[in-house]
């Protein structure tokens, strides 16, 4: 049964309100509640794939720019299911090769995924850890010229990506 476009709205900005209460539990000593974050990322995810095969990548013009950013946020937490996430990130090509989403969330999805198949990034926004206080991001491809790619998809330069990671 398909949902309207202001159900399917309403419906992942609920996921992603859902997964920003629970996104503290993600790196949680608590097993318990890293469990929980699991298992929501992976509610979300099959949804999520769900959703893709009934209206493919659910862009602002059809669900509005709140929800589909949620969308997105949605994607980037489907980790553990990289085929969600693989087939997330050919949706969104296409819809940024429409027109119809931001190159910016592409590159971060692109990151994401391919740091999940444990490949270097395009654009250095997957942090891996901190050293000597500072974030350090996962591997990157060329990264001399790293800022320059952030440019081009509208990604402001690492250092200032960086300064606003809370440091511990």
């Amino acid at each position: 049964m398909t949902a309207s476009p202001a159900h399917l709205a309403a419906e992942l900005e609920r996921m992603a309100a859902d997964d920003h209460r629970a996104a503290a539990h993600a790196h949680s000593e608590d097993p318990a509640a890293q469990l929980a974050w699991r298992r929501l990322t992976a509610r979300h995810g099959d949804r999520l794939n769900e959703i893709m095969d009934e209206y493919g990548w659910p862009a602002a013009d059809l669900v509005g720019e709140d929800a589909a950013r949620a969308a997105w946020l949605i994607a980037q937490h489907a980790d553990r299911q990289l085929d969600v996430q693989r087939r997330a990130l050919r949706l969104l090509e296409q819809a940024v090769a429409a027109g119809r989403a931001a190159p910016r969330e592409l590159a971060f999805l692109r990151d994401r995924t391919l740091v999940n198949e444990g490949r270097e990034q395009v654009y250095g926004t997957q942090i891996a850890g901190v050293r000597d206080g500072a974030p350090v991001p996962w591997p990157c491809e060329d990264p001399e010229r790293m800022d320059e790619r952030r440019a081009e998809v509208g990604i402001e330069p690492f250092a200032v990506y960086v300064a606003k990671f809370p440091v511990s």
